[in-house]
């Protein structure tokens, strides 16, 4: 048995031949570095320009800034045929779906032609840093200062986690301009690293080694007076970052459930077809019931978590998808994921726990998607404030 998902409300003819298109350019450029891009840690940084001249970047940010002139189904169209190729090291959500979408969204006309179109070549790599090592989901409690000077701001602090780190010359960072006011003394700064004056200010700590997703290069980042001209200022004034943050997430927490879904359905047809050849006590494992049941159960499962971002996803391209819907996808379908790749890794017996074996490799990777983008705990906590 193949796992078929139905045909979703928001496909068209247009995104079909986009999906085959990017499946392809995935398997041919992509799929045959896995292994290596998993032992360096990182992938090759002229991935990023090929993914560019593929029109896989910014393909939701206008062809007037450099982008596909698309919208949020051809990010969906990307993320899930790359989770389906089983390519983790390039992060174009966070790249794409995230850092991009802040300065179309809250660039001035300036930041936005200098930016979007060097991102969408792949000539600029995005990363966001919002994480400091005593904070992780409370934005509002950032350390990371940064200090009006002559033209500026110098920036101090250190963030960590961020994905693309080692790559990204394009940074949005998180800062407190008023330290005082809580929420709304946060703004956004975007830091081009490859700027002469920030050579000495501004340092890239070691890649960090984690238990998934290997080729992604993920970082901390150290800021020792960096200066940040004024003009990359993200909003009109000051104090407006925790606002564009919270009006993004939405976002980002449905690419997370995006790529659960396909991970989900990934596992459960690699499972599928493993259970109809594998045999134990002379019969082949789906012809035990509790094989039956339990897969039944799981492709139920995984079914309903497909509708449900689908619906997501056409809420959101109507500008109707709010901050707990988004919260509840995230943290149902991550969740979800995890314990649907750890019952059909129970199938393979020991040949699920060795890396060879492609799932143990989604066991691995699933793990970080109920952290990041806000834990599912704070996901929680965001849906109760509803009630």
């Amino acid at each position: 048995m193949t796992v078929q998902t139905h045909n979703p409300p928001w496909m068209n003819e247009e995104l079909n031949i986009m999906r085959e298109h990017i499946a392809r350019f995935f398997y041919r450029e992509f799929v045959p570095h896995i292994k290596r891009w998993d032992e360096q840690g990182v992938v090759d940084r002229d991935a990023w320009l090929k993914a560019g001249q593929a029109g896989i970047l910014c393909a939701s940010i206008p062809a007037e800034y450099g982008g596909g002139g698309g919208d949020f189904r051809h990010e969906m169209v990307i993320e899930e045929e790359m989770a389906r190729a089983g390519v983790t090291g390039i992060g174009n959500s966070v790249h794409s779906g995230i850092v991009a979408h802040y300065v179309f969204n809250y660039g001035s006309e300036e930041q936005k032609q200098r930016w979007l179109p060097r991102m969408a070549s792949g000539e600029l790599v995005g990363a966001i840093a919002m994480t400091e090592p005593g904070t992780g989901s409370d934005l509002q409690a950032v350390a990371t200062t940064a200090v009006k000077t002559d033209g500026g701001y110098l920036v101090n602090g250190q963030k960590t986690f961020l994905t693309n780190g080692q790559l990204a010359n394009l940074i949005c960072v998180v800062v407190k301009t008023d330290p005082g006011a809580g929420g709304r003394g946060v703004s956004l700064l975007m830091l081009e690293t490859d700027s002469p004056a920030v050579k000495d200010s501004f340092k890239r700590g070691r890649n960090l080694e984690k238990i998934g997703l290997k080729a992604q290069d993920t970082s901390e980042v150290f800021f020792d007076d960096v200066f940040i001209p004024t003009e990359n200022l993200l909003g009109a004034s000051e104090g407006l970052g925790f606002v564009q943050l919270m009006e993004q997430l939405p976002q980002e927490r449905l690419i997370i459930a995006v790529s659960a879904c396909v991970a989900m359905e990934r596992a459960l047809a690699y499972t599928c077809d493993y259970v109809k050849e594998r045999k134990a006590f002379g019969k082949r494992i789906l012809d035990f019931q509790n094989t039956q049941f339990k897969l039944a159960e799981r492709l139920t499962e995984a079914r309903l978590a497909r509708v449900f971002v689908d619906d997501c996803a056409m809420k959101l391209l109507e500008g109707k998808l709010d901050a707990s819907t988004a919260a509840m996808a995230k943290w149902w379908t991550t969740q979800k994921q995890c314990e649907i790749v750890d019952e059909c890794l129970q199938f393979f017996g020991g040949y699920g726990y060795m890396m060879e074996y492609p799932i143990a490799k989604m066991y691995v990777d699933a793990r970080i998607q109920k952290i990041y983008g806000g834990s599912n705990e704070i996901m929680k906590l965001l849906i109760a404030r509803d009630i």
